[in-house]
C-alpha cells in the first residue's frame, strides 16, 4: 500500500480470499488504518478453492463452483463483523467480490441469530451484524435470477440503491452483460444507473464528467 497510494489509476487495494490467516489478525491493524485514513476501500475477491478439507469431498465442477466462491467471503465477513472491525474501522470501506448476492440473506439471518442469542461473543458490536453488512458494497456478479422475488428481496435487504456494484466478469464463460441488471422489472431507472455506474463512482471517489452528471442526483447526495 505503501508502494501504491497516490500512484495514478489507483482507487482501492484487493485481498484473493481463498487464504486462511485470519483478517483480524493483529498484523493487519496498521494496514486497515492506513487504508481508512486515506480513504481507500479494500475488497475481498472470492475464488475457486478445491483443495480445502471441504471443498474436495465435492466430485463436480458445478458444486465446487457453486460453494467455493461463497464459502471464503463467508468466512472473511463473518470473521471480520463479530471481531468487531466495523466499529474499529467505521470509515474503511469493504467490497465483496464475485460471490453474487444470494448468500447475503442468509448470512445476514444467521449472524442476526446468532448474535441475539450470545452478545458477548462479540462484545464491540454496537448494532446487529446485519446493519453493518448494508454498510459494505457487492460486486452482483454472477447474478442468481433463477428466482427474481427472492432477488428483489435480497436486493432490498442489502440496500439496493446505493450498495450492489455492477460487474461482468468478461470474459469468463459465466460473465453477466449489463441488460442482466438492466431487464430486472422490480428496479426503476435510477437504481439501475446506480448500481451500473454511480456507486462505484462514490465508492472509488471518481468525479463522474460534466456530461454524465444529473442534477438531481447530485443535489440529493
Amino acid at each position: 500500500m505503501e508502494r501504491f497510494l497516490g500512484a495514478p489509476g489507483v482507487v482501492g487495494f484487493l485481498v484473493t480470499s481463498t487464504r486462511y490467516q485470519t483478517v483480524h489478525d493483529n498484523e493487519y491493524m496498521r494496514l486497515y488504518a492506513m487504508l481508512e485514513e486515506a480513504r481507500m476501500p479494500i475488497g475481498f475477491h472470492a475464488h475457486h478453492n478445491w483443495h480445502n478439507e471441504y471443498t474436495r469431498q465435492l466430485n463436480r465442477f458445478i458444486s465446487m463452483h457453486e460453494l467455493s466462491f461463497v464459502l471464503s467471503n463467508m468466512v472473511h465477513m463473518t470473521n471480520w463483523i463479530i471481531n468487531g472491525l466495523p466499529e474499529r474501522f467505521p470509515k474503511l470501506k469493504l467490497m465483496w467480490i464475485e460471490s453474487g448476492l444470494a448468500w447475503l440473506v442468509f448470512l445476514m439471518q444467521r449472524l442476526d441469530n446468532e448474535y441475539l442469542m450470545c452478545s458477548s461473543e462479540a462484545p464491540l458490536l454496537k448494532c446487529l451484524p446485519s446493519d453493518y453488512m448494508r454498510e459494505m458494497y457487492y460486486t452482483m456478479q454472477p447474478l442468481e435470477t433463477s428466482n427474481l422475488k427472492l432477488l428483489e428481496e435480497t436486493l432490498e435487504a442489502i440496500a439496493a440503491p446505493t450498495q450492489p456494484l455492477y460487474a461482468s466478469d468478461w470474459p469468463h464463460w459465466d460473465f453477466d452483460v449489463p441488460a442482466r441488471l438492466y431487464d430486472l422489472p422490480f428496479l426503476d431507472e435510477k437504481v439501475r444507473a446506480d448500481i451500473l455506474s454511480y456507486n462505484a463512482a462514490r465508492l472509488f471517489a471518481i468525479d463522474v464528467p460534466a456530461r454524465y452528471r444529473q442534477p438531481d442526483r447530485d443535489a440529493a447526495e
